[in-house]
């Protein structure tokens, strides 16, 4: 295990989110401070917080990833393509695009890969990481398998979990299963990130141990993970 390593560099794989819609200005300020004095790869934002994102960031080792057409995935690809485009326009590090899951549970895998290739399109001409979200949680372990094959397709750099804002279904996220799932899928074709009830460090340097890339924690769980903080974390906390 590695428990012995210096919580900056744990933060590397860490995208601290700071994605409810109902935080305030201040709410936002605050835990993207945080994300920046954990030493977090990246926080993970909606569009409308680019501003202050790389107002804080600016200096740090701290990235911005923005969240494109999320919660659902459900626009248009020409909707998905305007608004990675104005997210890219900002100079953003990363951008996590929610996969039009409905479109794999149906099987329609050419028209999810071409989803996905035209924001990538967007994304690697302005030098922006892609990371695609899959919804693990509402598919089956081989639509999962289908999804990866046709993200790595489209050129997407990671494909990750879930969003947080899933309804209807258990909320399981980035168990040990679905993500050995996906490494056995990708074969080292792309990253790994996992998101979705990562609220224990057990759980966080488990995920380590397996060889994953990054991990998109809530912004009550980062010190948990990180080991700053015993207190547990709130479970109905999103991410």
């Amino acid at each position: 295990m590695l428990v012995h390593i210096h919580f900056e560099e744990l933060g590397a794989y860490i995208d601290q989110s700071v994605l409810k819609p109902e935080f305030t200005q201040e709410e936002i300020r605050k835990y993207i401070q945080e994300g920046i004095n954990y030493k977090c790869k990246t926080v993970c934002i909606n569009p409308a917080s680019i501003y202050i994102a790389k107002e804080l960031t600016a200096g740090t080792s701290t990235g911005i990833c923005v969240v494109c057409d999320f919660p659902f995935g459900t626009s248009t690809t020409t909707s998905k393509v305007l608004q990675a485009e104005e997210c890219c326009s900002h100079g953003i590090d990363e951008l996590d695009i929610v996969a039009n899951y409905g479109w794999i549970r149906s099987g329609l895998y050419d028209e999810v890969e071409a989803d996905i290739k035209a924001v990538v399109d967007v994304c690697h001409k302005n030098s922006v990481i892609v990371k695609v979200i899959f919804e693990t949680d509402a598919l089956t372990v081989d639509q999962v398998k289908n999804a990866t094959e046709a993200a790595i397709s489209a050129g997407a750099d990671f494909i990750k979990t879930s969003t947080g804002f899933l309804t209807g279904f258990e909320s399981h996220g980035a168990t040990p299963e679905i993500i050995q799932v996906m490494m056995d899928t990708a074969k080292g074709r792309c990253k790994i990130k996992g998101s979705g009830c990562i609220r224990t460090r057990e759980h966080f340097l488990k995920l380590i141990d397996m060889g994953i890339d990054r991990m998109g924690i809530g912004y009550k769980s980062t010190p948990v993970v990180l080991g700053i903080s015993t207190a547990q974390s709130n479970m109905n906390e999103n991410y």
